[in-house]
């Protein structure tokens, strides 16, 4: 089999994690980012499941945003950016 190299940088914790689940699925590391490139040139599409958890701070920031939509600290729906700028005017912004 003809074969070329690719070098790539990645961090060493994110390889291991990779070859792990790589071998948890009976595969190496190397045929699964094969896979994903022959992927890639078959339907020029990039695409991610990101089923990672929410970091702290975008749930502190998704909490936050409830909160101040309970207590109505939300700004008003505008149709055109005049009204939004008139609004934020009248609010001494």
């Amino acid at each position: 089999m003809n074969t070329a190299v690719i070098i790539t940088k990645t961090d060493p914790q994110v390889k291991r994690k990779a070859q792990k689940i790589a071998k948890e699925i009976g595969v190496s590391l190397s045929s699964l980012i094969n896979a994903y490139l022959k992927q890639l040139v078959r339907t020029r599409r990039v695409e991610f499941d990101l089923e990672e958890e929410p970091s702290d701070y975008l749930i502190k920031a998704i909490r936050r945003s409830e909160k101040n939509i309970r207590e109505g600290k939300v700004s008003p729906a505008f149709k055109t950016g005049e009204e939004a700028v008139d609004w934020l005017e009248k609010q001494g912004i």
